[in-house]
Order: structure tokens, then sequence, then C-alpha cells
């Protein structure tokens, strides 16, 4: 046929044309191959994320995951179980340690990089510190009018020209230990471009004024601080040849736990503490000679006197007119009724006792050993760390920008930035975005939490500043180290490091300035900076990897981001605004129901009960900033991830663990707070730690969030799932 007569009329007498049975076989082939590669099509486009994910990464971080967790366990029944039941079974606090976790694990490995990075000649100093016994304590102690039950004729050689000014100022400028009265220079909380001078309370002695009760849980520790300064102050009159009258220094030092008793019953508690609105009391220097009147044996404590013994010694002079903040007003007016009841050798072997107790560590093993039962009754360890790692410790903790330099040139990648620079885009705008979700804030309230939450500026692996080798010779100028002299080395630094922040009185604040070094396995918010940090030390698996699967990064990191950014707005961080100034931009009507909320997390943390603390109750008011944070943090990682998904299509899964990408992302937020505790650290950090335990951190956020249980299929009754939820953000 001919095309022109395909498409004519065909004449009736033509015969009609009839297929052949080859044809039609061909026809039926070719249409059954053309539906087989349309199926196959559509087969290969929507199971494509069905191909198992086997890069290194994936293998690594499946390999992890696995090894950890306790598939035997419920997760709807306990999560926390399920998650590091594995790791539980597997690690064991090692002796020199008060107790172990991931965090802690990443923190041994930085070290371990440290180590290689900056060379330690451990031996040969451990054999010098040795031989100089407790010298070089000794040979300082004139320096601050020496230590009364360590030494004869003390009223005679000092007693008679002691002042307690001297003696405070002396412990604060020179040897950085603050005592009896907290003198510091800092942020001024409504002001934060300035610095001003703060008084606030003492430190103590035993970790919170609760272990003075010395009875129940707190009652060896108590044993054992009393014993370690008998055995010191033994030590150091058998080194100086004096006499030894056991019954004399026993009378001693039980005035010296009396005074600090009264000195801890004195201070506010840590929840009398937790509002800096109420902290902040700004007057006059001299204001505090009229109003904070400290006296000993007669003698009046002289504030202006006080304060130009610290700051002349960075050349800046105060007069009575300079603005202070005192943030503790209660504790001084308790203060001065408690030294009515002591005399000045009580004070003065107190404060040199604190000062002295801190020392130790850097004298030889028998020096070391006064502490050793003290350390075990505080934190439960038995023996000290290898020297090696106490001195990669010490070097990065006091030279945090050289050391943080070694360590980005060894381990950090520079793509990590971009990706969490982005990472913290879209989890800011979850934040954001959840604004209008929240039925308890009003309008005027969350627009200015928008603009807040838009000002927080991010900080990610490392300042440039310690790239550059002039701004790092500039900072270390004034330091000048000996190999043989390890003592004189600490008094160095902590002098230096205390004029450092002296000498900022007059200087404005740099808000550039980062709050952290960079080999740091943790991440910050600065209320004051409105900035939120995430050093290089942290960014590494379990937290974050360029390679591992999403839903583990935002399961990691992305938590810690949006944990982070939720302190911007927690019982603290709420009070400051977006440029850092302790100012109220809430209505009165937000913050009453802000503060309802809030009380529903503390009730929530404080009815945990903690098996390593002997049973011991959380404290929900200590933790409830963290928790408010943590509570927010997995709700704007888990939808931050939902919205990359939405965007890039399904992951695909990781080999060998049958679990879909949500539940990845909750499994791997687990296991970063896998840890354990010895019993004596357990009910310490229930006294001071701000972070509620670990395995609460796990448990308290995931009850509170039904896209949890929505994940692993809880029904109603499960442990997972209570019946009432708090939620703030």
């Amino acid at each position: 046929l001919t095309k022109s007569e395909f498409v004519t009329n065909t004449p009736k007498s033509a015969k009609k044309l009839r297929w052949t049975s080859l044809e039609i076989g061909l026809i039926t082939i070719v249409s059954l191959l053309f539906i087989v590669i349309i199926a196959l099509i559509i087969l290969f486009a929507t199971q494509k994320t069905d191909e198992i994910c086997t890069t290194a990464d994936c293998t690594q971080s499946a390999s992890r995951l696995i090894e950890n967790m306790d598939a035997n366990v419920d997760p709807c029944d306990n999560f926390y179980q399920y998650a590091c039941g594995g790791w539980l079974k597997k690690n064991i606090i090692p002796e020199t340690t008060s107790r172990y976790s991931t965090f802690d694990i990443l923190r041994d490995e930085l070290e371990v990089i440290l180590k290689g990075q900056t060379p330690t000649h451990s031996r040969a100093s451990r054999c010098l510190i040795e031989l100089r016994g407790g010298s070089p304590l000794l040979d300082m102690l004139p320096d601050v009018s020496e230590w009364p039950i360590a030494v004869d004729n003390w009223e005679t050689n000092y007693g008679r020209t002691w002042r307690l000014e001297d003696v405070i100022a002396k412990l604060n400028e020179k040897y950085g230990t603050l005592l009896l009265v907290n003198f510091f220079v800092g942020t001024d909380d409504r002001d934060s471009t300035s610095h001003i001078i703060h008084v606030g309370q003492t430190s103590l002695g035993l970790v919170s004024r609760d272990y003075y009760a010395c009875t129940g849980p707190y009652a060896e520790a108590c044993r054992a601080y009393e014993q370690f300064m008998i055995d010191l102050a033994k030590l150091i009159r058998k080194d100086r040849g004096l006499a030894i009258n056991e019954t004399r220094i026993r009378e001693e030092v039980t005035r010296v736990i009396d005074l600090e008793r009264d000195i801890a019953n004195a201070t506010d508690t840590p929840e009398d503490r937790n509002n800096p609105v109420l902290l902040y009391n700004k007057m006059e220097l001299g204001d505090l000679n009229a109003n904070f009147t400290l006296e000993i044996e007669s003698q009046l404590f002289n504030w202006s006197y006080f304060t130009a013994k610290i700051m002349n010694t960075v050349n800046i002079s105060v007069p009575d007119t300079e603005k202070v903040i005192n943030y503790s007003p209660n504790y001084y007016r308790r203060l001065n009724l408690i030294l009515a009841k002591y005399t000045k050798r009580d004070l003065q072997n107190y404060m040199v006792w604190r000062f002295a107790m801190n020392m130790v560590v850097g004298l030889s093993r028998a020096y070391r050993d006064t502490r050793k039962a003290f350390r075990k009754a505080l934190s439960g360890t038995t023996s000290e760390a290898a020297v090696w790692r106490q001195c990669a410790l010490y070097v990065n903790n006091n030279l945090e920008n050289a050391v943080g330099r070694l360590y980005v040139q060894e381990a950090f990648s520079e793509k990590s930035k971009e990706l969490m620079e982005e990472m913290i885009k879209d989890i800011r705008e979850v934040f954001i975005s959840n604004l209008d979700d929240l039925t308890w804030m009003d309008a005027e309230t969350k627009k200015a939490a928008e603009e807040k939450a838009r000002a927080i500026r991010e900080r990610i692996g490392y300042s440039d500043n310690i790239m550059d080798d002039e701004y790092l010779n500039n900072e270390y100028k004034d330091l000048s180290y000996s190999a043989e002299e390890y003592f004189e080395n600490i008094l160095q630094n902590l002098e230096y490091v205390q004029k450092k922040r002296l000498r900022k009185l007059r200087v404005k604040v740099n808000k550039e300035e980062w709050v952290t070094g960079a080999a740091v396995v943790n991440a910050f918010y600065s209320s004051s900076k409105n900035q939120i940090v995430f050093p290089a030390g942290i960014l590494q698996p379990p937290f974050f990897s360029k390679g591992q699967a999403k839903s583990l990064n935002y399961g990691g990191i992305g938590m810690v981001i949006g944990h982070e950014i939720t302190h911007g707005f927690d019982d603290n961080g709420r009070n400051y605004d977006k440029d850092g100034d302790l100012k109220d931009w809430w209505t009165p009507d937000s913050t009453q129901r802000f503060l309802e909320l809030s009380k529903c997390i503390v009730d929530q943390y404080g009815n945990f009960s903690w098996d390593l603390a002997s049973g011991l109750h959380l404290n929900g008011n200590n933790t409830l900033g963290e928790n408010i944070a943590d509570n927010g943090g997995i709700r704007q990682a888990y939808q931050a991830y939902k919205n990359y998904v939405k965007q890039h299509g399904e992951e695909p899964p990781l080999p060998g663990i049958d679990l879909s990408h949500d539940q990845l992302f909750f499994l791997n937020f687990a296991q970063v707070w896998c840890g354990t505790h010895r019993p004596e650290q357990a009910v310490n950090s229930i006294k001071v730690d701000v972070h509620s335990p670990g395995k609460f951190r796990v448990l308290g956020s995931l009850q509170n969030f039904p896209e949890f249980a929505k994940a692993f299929n809880c029904n109603k009754s499960s442990y997972m799932v209570p019946d009432n939820i708090c939620r703030v953000w």
C-alpha cells in the first residue's frame, strides 16, 4: 500500500486486509516488552529508596547503633534502655573517672589527638615534682599570710598586721581564688556592651550547701573532707620540722568546718538564684560600705580599700561612685552575723585551706595522697588519670586557642561549616514557624521572640583568630613557662587568667569573641551575646558527619542546635532581649503562661528518682533551663528533618538494622546520652549539675513528644506515653 492509497477510501470490490500470525505475534511481543519496561520504570521510581546504603559511613553508623542498643527491650517501655542497653553492658567506668558516657569517650579520644600534637615530658616532669616535695606550696604560703594551723607563732608573725581585705584581695588578684567575697569583672546584664564589677557569694569546699548536713549520703564526704585538712596540716608541719599536736590540729579543723558550715548556710540556694532579674542589684561602691558592713574582731571591712587592693594591680583606679552589681545582698547580711562568732585565725585557717586543698595536685605523691579519700568520697574515683592525660587536659583548659589551632589543623573539615550553617538555618526557621502554633503566647510577645531568634548569631568550628600567628603570639606574650616548675606554671596561669578578666573593666565587650576554645566536645549559648557556638570538637560522630545519614545528623547535632537556640527562651535566657540585655520583652500575660507551663516540666523531672543516687529525686527547678532546651531541641530537630525529607525524598535504609529513618533519628538522639555514674558522683551531680542525667534527658523529652510514640507505634498504656505531656516551645 502506498501512503496515498492508505488514506483514501477502499473500493468496495477490494478484499479486506488480514494480519498474518507472524505480525500478530510480533505486535504482542513488542506490547509486552513495552509494558514490562513501563513497569520496571515505575518500580524503579517507587523502590529506589529501598536500596540499602552501603557506604563506609552508613556501615559504621549502623554498626555503632546496633552495638549500643538492646533490641530485646520494648522501645515503648523504656527507650533509654532500648537505645543504650548494649552500651551499658559493654562499658565499665575507668578507675580514674567518676562517670563514663558517649561524651566522655569523645573527650578521651580528643585528648589522644592532643597528646600527639602537644608532646609532654611526663616521666621527667613527674620525677622532678617528686623531688621538690611540698616546697613550692610551703614557699608561697607566706605571700598569703600563712596557714596558722601549719605554722608556729602565727599571731606574732602575721596576726598583728592581718587584714581580711588584704588576704581576700591577694588570693583573688594573684592566685585566681575567689573566697568569702566573690569579686569579679563581668558583662553588665543590663548593658551587655559594658563590663562592671560584681560581688557575689562564695564558692564552697564541699560541692553544695546540702553536704554540710554531714548525714546520710553526705556523711562520708564530710568525714573525708575533715581528714584531708588534718592530713595536709600534719604533712606540712612534718616537712617544716614542727611538732605535731594531733588534738590541737583536730580542734582547729573542727572550727574551720563549723565556720564553713555557717558560711554555706548563709548562701542563697540555687533555686533562689535562678532569676537574673532578682540577682541584679546595682549600687555605688560606697553603698557597700554603708549597707553591707563586715566586721571581724572589731575590724571593719573597707570595701573601697579592698577594691583598690585588687584593681590597682591592673592600674585601674575605682572611685566610691563606681557602679557595682551586688548579686548576693542577703548573703552579705548573713555573713556579717557569722563573722561575729569567729576569730581572724579561724578565717585565715579557712581561706588558706581552701586555696591549699586545690593546689596539692601540683605537688609530690605524698601531698596528692592527702586528697585521695576525699576524691573517692566525692566522685568515687580510686586512682589518678595518666600523667599525659592530666597534662593534655590542663594545657587545653589554660591555652585553649593555641591547642584549638593544633586540633583544627589535625581533625577538622571545612566542609562541616557549610553543612552546619544549612542545618542551623533550617532549625531556626522551624523554631520561628512553631511560634505561630503557641496558643499560650500573644502576638506582641511572639513578634519579639521572632526578632530575638533571627538575631541569634552562630559560631561554628573555630575562631579565625586562632589561625593568626600574630594574634596567638600577642595573647601569650606575658606567659613564660619552665619545664622544671610545674607548680609555678599553675600559679602563673591562675594570675594570668584573673588579670586578663580584671583588665576588662574599662574595655567594651567584644561580642565577636568566642566563649570557648575549638577543641571542646560541647556546645554553648551566651545570653549576653545572643550567640550559639558549636566548637570543632563536637562536630564528629555520633553528633555529626558529612557522610552519615541526615536522620542521624538531625537526631545528633540537630537536636543540639535546637537545644542551644531554645536556651535563648528558657527560664533564664528569656529575660534577655535580642541584643543580649537584661530587659523584659514579654507581656505580663505571656510571662504568666510561660511560668505555668514551666511548672509542668519542673514537676515532671522532679518526679524522676535516680537509682544510681540511692533513689534521690532530680531537682526540677535547678535543671529547668536545660530540660526546656532539650524538649524544644528534639521537637525542632525532628520537624527540620521531616522538612528535609519532604524536599529531598526518603533516605536509603542503613544495612543490618530494620528501623525507619524516623526511628533512627530518635535512636541516635538517645545514644548521644548513653552513660553511667559512680554512686558518689550521681549524688554530687544531682546537687550541682544544671543538666538532668542522660537517662532522664532521653525519657523526659521523648515522653513529651508525641511524634516519638507515633514513630515506634507505642500504645497509650506505654511508659513512654504518659497521660499528661508538658510543652513550652
